[in-house]
């Protein structure tokens, strides 16, 4: 396969997010790039940072995953994705104050309806744990595009 064949089967997406509320704020930006094997089957990786801040509370959390991709038919697109972050938070209600810095593994499992670049689904962590992770819970609606 020659250079350039390669780089036409790359496609770059991800996702961003912006979240406001009474004293809180959240926002979060994950990359992606795949590799478009065959019309049926992509597999890429992606980079993930979120910040929040919920009055005095704090929370970083960053890292990368492993994504792939199969479309068995056009419009379904079943995916697998194995993430791993390291989250930092702190939690201050003013009298007690807590420091907490560890690694997070998530293996997410999806189904969506694609349409050409975009994809609109539910994902499940199979890893979820409810005091470790990052997310309220195991189930998360998605939405992916790649250009």
């Amino acid at each position: 396969m020659n250079r350039s064949n390669f780089w036409n089967r790359v496609r770059f997406g991800g996702g961003v997010g912006l979240g406001f509320t009474n004293g809180g704020f959240n926002g979060s930006i994950s990359p992606s790039a795949i590799y478009q094997f065959n019309d049926q089957f992509a597999s890429g990786l992606s980079l993930n940072f979120n910040y929040a801040k919920f009055n005095d509370d704090k929370l970083l959390a960053y890292g990368g995953s492993v994504l792939s991709l199969y479309n068995p038919i056009p419009y379904l697109q079943l995916s697998a994705e194995l993430e791993q972050l390291r989250i930092n938070r702190e939690f201050d209600d003013g009298t007690f104050r807590l420091e907490d810095n560890y690694w997070s593994p998530a293996l997410f499992l999806g189904v969506g309806y694609t349409d050409r670049n975009f994809t609109l689904g539910i994902r499940y962590d199979v890893l979820y744990d409810d005091e470790k992770s990052i997310h309220a819970n195991a189930w998360m609606p998605f939405v992916r595009v790649f250009f």
